[in-house]
C-alpha cells in the first residue's frame, strides 16, 4: 500500500461522502501540506461528542502532516447557520458569541494539536468585505438555487419564514474557503448544500475548488435523535469522568458500532466481534476509550471500577459528594429544586413518579418531608448516577 493509499484509508473511514476522492488524491500527491478547514459558530458553549466526529477527522489530517484552519464564526453566528432548521435562529449579541468562542477554543484542543492549528476569526475578512462585497457575492446565486436545499424547499413549501439573512449565510461561509484558500473543508451531512457552494464560489475566484468531506451526525443517548443538548441527549466535553462513562454505558446497544467507528480507533472488524461475544463488556471498553481521551488512562480505570461496583456488585460509589441542608425539614420536591439536584419542579415531579430518585436506597413514588433532625445523615439518589449525603447544619 502506498503512502497516499494509508492516508486516504484513515481519512476515509467514518465519513458519509467526499467530493471527490479522486480530487483528494490528486491534493495529496501535489502537496506536502494542505489547508483543512472547519467553520464553527458559537452558537452556545459546550462541545459534546456529536462535535468530536468531525474534531477527530481534522486531527487525523493533521496526524498526517496537514494543517487545520479552525474558523471561529463571530460574524456568521450573527446569522445563524440554516442548516437542518425549520425556523429562523435567533440573533445572538456580540457578547455571547464571543463568550462562547472562548469556551470553544479551550475544548477543541482536547482533540486537535495546537501546534497544527490556525484559529481565525471570521470577522477579519466578513467586515472588509463591505456592502459592495457583499452585493457582488449575492449576485453569484440565484433563489432558484437556494430553494434547491431540502430544509428551505421544505419551509418554502409549508409556508415557513425564511429570512434574506438565511440566503447569505451559504455565501458567506462560501467566502470564508475563498479568504483561506482550502484545499478541504469538513462539515456534518447536514451541511452539505454551505460545502458546494463554497466549491463553486471558489472556482468563480479562480481558484481550484475545495474537496468536501461530510461526517455522519451522531445519535445521542436516546440511540434515535442526534446528538443535542436541545434533546437532553448529549455527553458534553465538560462532563465529568463519573457522568461520560455512565452517559456512555446508557446508549442503546445497537448504536454502539457507531460510536466505536466515528470515536475511536478500533478496528471495525474487532468491535463488531466484541459486541456480538459480550456487548456489555465491548460498551465498558467503549466507555473506559472515550474517558481515557479526555482524561487519561488512570481516570478512566478508576471510573470503570467505580461503575461495576455499583451497577454489578449494587455496592455504594467511593466518592459520595456531601451536602449540608439549611432546615430540619424539607418536602422532597422543595430540597430538589432549592438545591439544584434537578432545573424546575415539574423535572422534579417527573423524576418522582417514574422512580428516579430513591431515599436511602428505596425508591419513593410521591412527595414526602424529609426530617433531618431524625436522620443525621439521609442518602438521596438521584437516576442511575448521582448520589448525595445530606445533613442538616
Amino acid at each position: 500500500m502506498t503512502e497516499i493509499e494509508q492516508q486516504l484509508k484513515i481519512l476515509l473511514r467514518g465519513i458519509s461522502e467526499i467530493v471527490s476522492v479522486d480530487e483528494l488524491k490528486q491534493k495529496l500527491q501535489r502537496k506536502k501540506q494542505l489547508t483543512v478547514k472547519l467553520g464553527v459558530d458559537p452558537t452556545a458553549p459546550d462541545i459534546h461528542l456529536g462535535h468530536t466526529v468531525i474534531l477527530r477527522k481534522l486531527r487525523q489530517f493533521q496526524d498526517l502532516g496537514h494543517k487545520v484552519v479552525f474558523i471561529i464564526g463571530d460574524f456568521t453566528a450573527k446569522i445563524g447557520d440554516p442548516s437542518g432548521r425549520d425556523t429562523t435562529r435567533p440573533m445572538l449579541s456580540e457578547e455571547e458569541i464571543l463568550s462562547n468562542a472562548k469556551t470553544y477554543t479551550q475544548q477543541v484542543f482536547k482533540i486537535l494539536d495546537k501546534d497544527k492549528t490556525e484559529v481565525v476569526y471570521n470577522s477579519q475578512w466578513l467586515y472588509p468585505l463591505g456592502i459592495d462585497g457583499l452585493l457582488q457575492l449575492c449576485s453569484k446565486y440565484t433563489v432558484a438555487r437556494m430553494l434547491e436545499r431540502d430544509d428551505f424547499n421544505q419551509r418554502y413549501k409549508n409556508n415557513i419564514p425564511i429570512s434574506i439573512l438565511e440566503f447569505i449565510y451559504p455565501l458567506l461561509q462560501g467566502y470564508d474557503s475563498i479568504a483561506i484558500k482550502a484545499d478541504v473543508e469538513l462539515g456534518g451531512n447536514d451541511q452539505k448544500f454551505n460545502l458546494i457552494v463554497a466549491r463553486e464560489l471558489q472556482k468563480d475566484a479562480g481558484l481550484e475548488p475545495q474537496v468536501i468531506i461530510t461526517m455522519p451526525l451522531l445519535e445521542g443517548t436516546d440511540g434515535v435523535r442526534k446528538m443535542s443538548k436541545s434533546y437532553k441527549n448529549y455527553i458534553a466535553l465538560n462532563d465529568t469522568p463519573k457522568d461520560m462513562f455512565g452517559k456512555i454505558m446508557s446508549i442503546p446497544d445497537n448504536i454502539m458500532l457507531k460510536y466505536f467507528e466515528l470515536l475511536t480507533d478500533v478496528d471495525l472488524t474487532t468491535a463488531q466481534e466484541m459486541i456480538k461475544e459480550n456487548p456489555k463488556q465491548a460498551k465498558e471498553y467503549l466507555a473506559y476509550l472515550i474517558v481515557k481521551q479526555y482524561y487519561g488512562e488512570e481516570i478512566a480505570l478508576k471510573e470503570k471500577e467505580e461503575f461495576n461496583k455499583v451497577f454489578s456488585k449494587r455496592e455504594l460509589p467511593t466518592d459520595i459528594p456531601k451536602v449540608i441542608v439549611k432546615k430540619k425539614i424539607y418536602e422532597l420536591i422543595d430540597l430538589l429544586t432549592e438545591y439544584k439536584f434537578v432545573n424546575s419542579k415539574s423535572e422534579a415531579k417527573r423524576l418522582i413518579l417514574q422512580g428516579g430518585v430513591k431515599i436511602d436506597r428505596k425508591k419513593v413514588n410521591q412527595n414526602l418531608s424529609l426530617d433531618f433532625s431524625k436522620n443525621k445523615e439521609i442518602l438521596l439518589q438521584i437516576g442511575k448516577l448521582k448520589y448525595y449525603r445530606l445533613t442538616a447544619e
